[in-house]
């Protein structure tokens, strides 16, 4: 497996014709707003394959030209709503240019190219999209013509992405054990008076694609969501005091992000997605990642591990 970087600027609007312009502020807020609003997009492609008899999996320089030719030559420095066909949302297929339609629009046009396994689209740091390919496509790809099963219009899996952060402050120590017991077990952690960190926190749901508004949930639920029952309750907390879950859990890293997900599986539910991660990184070398369903991936973890790692 290889992986390419690419990236382009582009604006947006999402604004539904069939809508008011009430409605269209109450479904889309800021982003509503005529002219649109830009982003600087980071795409990453992730291609698989065997290697040929000059040690490659793919020829770069013909990765580069395809994505540069059918993405960023198309895209960069344009509107979104005006470029590609599937944007026009005048006409009743259309839908509007979201991080996961955008990436979806993408991989239909590099699909017939590249033998594609995964793509990762960032509309900004916090926000982004993974996009793989159904377990069908993978599994009845014919050997002659290994592109072909993935350019098919056959529903995608979808996984949007949102990074927030918190600070807090936790003890590490069980409270049946000594305190030269727990620093056995926690070292530095169980000192009695706590330390803090600033955590970053990724929450990834997974769903299909709405064909008229292009979102996998409505981000500014799934944000409000992620805001209200865990940013807010946690931030400038000593979590052991004031977070009462951990009066009687001790506040690892693992142990937060379990609560995490147990906090938002049912709300993100209800919104109409699923659950699919939680990841926290208490600090640059740890982390822990709890995850809320069990998909049948098969092979494809190793895509989406791919993509985070470039």
């Amino acid at each position: 497996m290889i992986t390419r970087r690419a990236t382009f600027s582009a604006s947006h609007r999402y604004w539904l014709p069939e809508l008011s312009a009430e409605e269209n502020q109450a479904c889309f807020g800021a982003c509503s707003l005529a002219p649109g609003h830009g982003h600087n997009y980071e795409l990453i492609v992730a291609m698989g394959g065997g290697l040929d008899p000059d040690g490659m999996v793919l020829n770069l320089s013909e990765v580069k030209h395809a994505i540069r030719s059918q993405v960023t030559a198309q895209l960069d420095y344009r509107c979104l709503n005006e470029v590609w066909p599937e944007f026009d949302v005048s006409r009743p297929e259309g839908r509007l240019p979201t991080t996961e339609a955008l990436g979806q629009a993408i991989w239909t046009r590099l699909a017939p190219l590249l033998p594609l396994v995964g793509l990762r689209l960032y509309e900004q740091p916090t926000l982004w999209v993974d996009l793989l390919p159904p377990p069908t496509a993978l599994a009845s790809a014919p050997a002659s013509s290994p592109h072909a099963a993935l350019s098919s219009p056959a529903p995608m899996e979808a996984f949007l992405s949102i990074r927030t952060h918190f600070a807090a402050a936790h003890r590490l120590a069980r409270p049946e054990l000594s305190q030269s017991e727990n620093e056995a077990i926690y070292g530095k952690c169980a000192r009695p008076h706590g330390h803090g960190h600033n955590y970053l926190l990724d929450v990834t749901v997974r769903g299909p694609i709405d064909p008229r508004t292009g979102m996998v949930c409505d981000l500014a639920v799934l944000q409000r969501l992620v805001d209200d029952l865990v940013v807010e309750p946690f931030d400038h907390t000593f979590l052991n005091k004031d977070v009462e879950h951990f009066a009687t859990t001790v506040p690892t890293a693992e142990n937060i992000a379990l609560h995490i997900a147990d906090l938002l599986t049912g709300p993100i539910a209800a919104s109409g997605a699923r659950l699919h991660k939680v990841r926290l990184q208490e600090s640059p070398n740890n982390a822990a990642e709890v995850f809320a369903e069990v998909p049948q991936l098969e092979m494809r973890p190793a895509a989406l591990e791919a993509l985070a790692a470039v």
